[in-house]
């Protein structure tokens, strides 16, 4: 079993490689295929070995071998929270449908928190490609059946969506954006309607701390715009793989 584990992780290292490139190109309309990677700095192309994961990172010293740069140490938190998340999955489920479906939610889940961090942006592709997924899991009932599932993302959607146009209607200011409406609707599909509130809940509170540290640290005031995604995808996940059985 040790060696699952670490078959496990290094697999999910090299996933949160892959991941890093989509969480950069993505969001900037790339090719995720070509041109191969290069530094963000200096542009100049990086060699095989440059791309060892968390390895490289460590090696060159989190810079650039070229330009001497700082690398973003999102590329190393990036590939050991995949790495992690695998170990976890593994151990939550084995070598089951269950593991390979939550690896392939918690995938898309990581590179929506990190665009959304960068960008506040949670692309169509994902999240839509995120509830189709739940909806056709649901099919084989491995997390919830699929009346849970078509009522969860259904009323996901639009119960942000409401909440979303009251904010708005009161204070004249967007309170958050489509794709956080598309992205519960996801959860909804994945973890049936029965979910939603502690999603939305748990989402809530983690939201309100760190907003509440990020004023009184001065990092941020009411007018800073802080992304709901991230907390949202968490909380997604500790309800569908921490709060229930497998």
């Amino acid at each position: 079993m040790l060696i699952s584990y670490i078959l496990v992780l290094l697999i999910g290292l090299c996933l949160g490689s892959f991941l890093n490139v989509v969480i950069y190109r993505l969001p900037r309309e790339f090719s995720l295929v070509f041109p191969s990677s290069s530094c963000p700095h200096c542009q100049h192309k990086l060699k095989w070995f440059h791309n060892i994961p968390l390895f490289s990172f460590i090696f060159l010293r989190g810079k650039c071998a070229f330009c001497h740069q700082k690398i973003s140490l999102r590329y190393p938190v990036v590939e050991i929270i995949t790495g992690l998340v695998g170990i976890f999955l593994l151990w939550k489920f084995g070598l089951t449908l269950s593991f390979a479906t939550a690896c392939i939610f918690s995938l898309i889940l990581i590179v929506l928190i990190f665009i959304d961090l960068e960008h506040q942006l949670l692309p169509d592709i994902l999240t839509l490609s995120l509830l189709w997924l739940g909806l056709l899991t649901s099919l084989f009932s491995v997390y919830t059946d699929s009346h849970s599932a078509i009522i969860g993302a259904v009323t996901g959607y639009l119960s942000l969506w409401l909440i979303a146009n009251i904010y708005e209607f009161f204070t004249h200011r967007e309170g958050m954006g489509y794709g956080d409406f598309k992205l519960l609707a996801a959860l909804g599909a994945w973890a049936g309607w029965q979910s939603l509130i502690n999603i939305v809940l748990i989402s809530s509170i983690t939201g309100a701390v760190i907003g509440v540290f990020l004023l009184i640290t001065k990092k941020a005031n009411t007018q800073t715009p802080i992304p709901f995604g991230p907390f949202l995808a968490i909380a997604g996940f500790i309800v569908l793989f921490c709060l229930t059985q497998s």
